[in-house]
């Protein structure tokens, strides 16, 4: 019986083996390399957008999530919106956010976005980005703490100032999504095979300025592929953007 071998992708050095009967030589070829997989046991990684970035957004080396919390809310909120789109609730009518007849999404925090959309009617996608960008940091870190992703300890700072404390209670779950984002940024992937969840989260990451994902070094050497990838993800991304603009030239104003 005849088998095929395959050469592995670091080279093809060939080691020899003699032959069976000590008739000539045959070759052998080293074994063949396995990609790596991240083993996560029971534990499933978030497949919403809004619980994947709040993860990614935890600097493990600080203990904290990275960023400004407006910052941060309004990339949460873009999250969710890209979400709901990628899963046919919602669509795009000429700028705004237009409601389809799909059903509503399982996740608590997306479905609440959708009812709010609901109740208030087409607006703007900026609008659905700046809209209660503040309490969906919140609503998406009690929903990973109910699923044992993170766990949340209170305190004050200062025995006045309310704070949480957060860790993560699976670290490989953080790793795996980290790989998956950073891996659409190499050269050799075609952008158009990329999946779209994955481009969300790395464009949605740089544009939010979350470093813990995209450096600022990454974002310079990949702006053309990002862009690339943010023309795929949709009308969110320039919406975050705009947004994310007006809030820091009203800070920066004093508004």
């Amino acid at each position: 019986m005849s088998r095929s071998v395959s050469t592995v992708a670091s080279g093809n050095h060939l080691s020899l083996v003699r032959a069976p009967g000590g008739r000539g030589t045959l070759p052998r070829r080293p074994p063949l390399r396995r990609p790596r997989v991240v083993a996560l046991g029971r534990v499933q990684a978030p497949d919403a957008l809004p619980a994947r970035l709040f993860l990614l957004a935890y600097d493990p080396e600080s203990g904290r999530l990275v960023g400004r919390w407006t910052k941060l809310g309004r990339t949460l909120r873009a999250a969710a919106l890209v979400d709901l789109q990628l899963s046919g609730n919602l669509a795009d009518d000429n700028g705004r956010a237009r409601l389809t007849k799909a059903a509503d999404p399982v996740d608590p925090v997306l479905a609440g976005v959708l009812k709010d959309i609901r109740r208030v009617g087409p607006r703007k996608w900026r609008t659905w980005v700046d809209r209660r960008h503040g309490a969906i940091v919140r609503d998406v870190r009690d929903e990973l703490e109910r699923a044992r992703l993170i766990k949340v300890e209170r305190y004050r700072i200062l025995g006045l100032f309310p704070a949480d404390r957060i860790t993560l209670r699976h670290p490989l779950v953080r790793r795996h999504l980290l790989r998956n984002a950073t891996d659409t940024l190499r050269p050799a992937r075609l952008v158009t095979r990329i999946d779209l969840r994955d481009a969300a989260v790395v464009v949605l990451a740089a544009t939010g300025d979350l470093r813990t994902v995209v450096t600022k070094d990454q974002r310079a050497r990949h702006k053309d592929r990002l862009a690339q990838l943010a023309v795929r993800v949709g009308p969110v991304v320039p919406a975050l953007k705009k947004a994310l603009q007006q809030a820091h030239a009203s800070a920066s104003s004093g508004g």
